[in-house]
């Protein structure tokens, strides 16, 4: 950088000693070699500390010019004391700085409110709910005017209805059945929450499954058996499939195979989410939206950069080399088959070229949904990338072989 002076340069003569930096102090060696230029050894030095004689050292940098406490951080940085360096950092102004180091040392909380005086508001919205500050998070997601991450938010924060009402506004069908699942028998608007998912499932072809749920609904409670409204409904299913006049209130079906897929049992076989927690992956189902794509249209288009994961539902796509005549077909993928799920974590080119048969349904979750994931999913990030760092390296094993 112009006009930047050396570590070197600005040590008075004296040495240490001029920076008040006592004779004896414990981190008298790092102060040495950073004055000598000697980075490497600086790093080392401070790497050796104690806990205590690396805080005496942050203390000590209060006395120091501060090109030499940048110069201190860069040590820290790589002696991955990510802590020391965001404190460093903050004390310093360089709050975005501060912000993503916090991030690597694993305290979003502090993450969150160096975000937030940097003016990241969504970055910090995301780092609070990482921390398990729900309504900070939330207060921030509403400011934005981020409607899907506020429904994730009060679903997490247990306001299944407020979420369901958020997805319903954005027309998330299945996000607003998963919310739906979340109100408990004993909620005053349980009633509503029931009515409302028989809809959903009926809408979408599985009158069976809604009839299955509104019959165990009738059988929580006293209330519930008694309610006209649920019996009509009831009644009214049982007579929309078939099954008579509905005489017998309590007719349970056995539940048969859903005539519409809804994508979740896809998104849980990928490999790389096989290892996520069922309220992890009921997060993730809920970030998923539905697509409709026509037939004969570019789903990938080959060396075009990575939109995320397309879990097919309905229809058929055909997978070639590329866009041209010429192109190889190497594979027709059906319902179940997923697409571009290494986009989601590696940023680069699509490696094949995609078109739909026939019209397709489908789950896609963007690459920008993810990334927001994976930071307010600490736990599930960890199993996620552990897994997709094994089938990248099995993918490899096999190319070698």
């Amino acid at each position: 950088m112009a006009g930047a002076a050396k570590v070197s340069d600005l040590i008075p003569d004296e040495g240490a000693k001029g920076w008040g930096v006592p004779v004896g102090a414990p981190g008298r060696a790092v102060w040495e070699a950073l004055m000598q230029g000697a980075v490497d050894v600086a790093v080392r030095s401070y790497e050796d500390l104690s806990p205590v004689q690396r805080e005496r050292v942050l203390e000590e940098s209060g006395n120091v010019p501060a090109q030499a406490r940048s110069a201190l951080v860069d040590v820290l940085r790589r002696a991955r004391d990510f802590a020391g360096a965001a404190r460093l950092l903050e004390a310093q102004g360089a709050d975005s700085e501060a912000a993503a180091l916090h991030e690597q040392a694993g305290a979003p909380m502090l993450a969150a409110e160096a975000w937030l005086r940097a003016g990241e508001r969504a970055r910090a919205a995301a780092a609070f709910e990482s921390a398990g500050a729900l309504e900070r998070a939330l207060e921030l997601y509403r400011a934005l005017h981020a409607r899907e991450s506020m429904a994730q938010c009060l679903t997490r924060s247990q306001r299944p209805l407020e979420a369901a009402e958020l997805y319903h506004a954005l027309g998330y069908a299945h996000a607003e059945l998963e919310a739906l699942r979340g109100v408990p028998p004993e909620h005053p608007r349980r009633r509503e929450a029931v009515l409302r998912m028989c809809a959903l499932l009926d809408e979408q072809g599985e009158s069976w499954r809604a009839l299955v749920l509104l019959a165990d609904a009738r059988q929580e409670s006293a209330a519930a058996r008694e309610d006209d409204v649920l019996q009509a409904e009831h009644l009214r299913l049982l007579r929309h499939l078939g099954l008579g006049d509905g005489t017998s209130a309590f007719h349970e079906p056995a539940p048969v195979a859903s005539a519409v897929p809804d994508g979740y049992e896809y998104l849980k076989a990928i490999p790389i989410f096989g290892e996520l927690a069922l309220e992890d992956l009921k997060d993730l189902f809920r970030m998923a939206q539905q697509v409709a794509i026509p037939g004969d249209t570019t789903v990938l288009e080959k060396g075009a950069r990575g939109t995320g994961l397309l879990v097919l539902l309905e229809g058929t796509v055909d997978v070639f080399t590329g866009p041209g005549l010429d192109a190889r077909q190497l594979n027709t993928l059906g319902p179940g088959a997923w697409l571009g799920e290494i986009s989601l974590i590696l940023d680069g080119p699509t490696s094949a070229h995609v078109r739909s048969r026939s019209s397709v349904r489908a789950l896609r979750v963007t690459r920008v949904d993810f990334q927001h994931y994976l930071a307010t999913h600490e736990a599930a990030a960890l199993r996620i990338y552990r897994l997709f760092t094994h089938n990248l390296a099995e993918r490899v094993r096999a190319l070698s072989a």
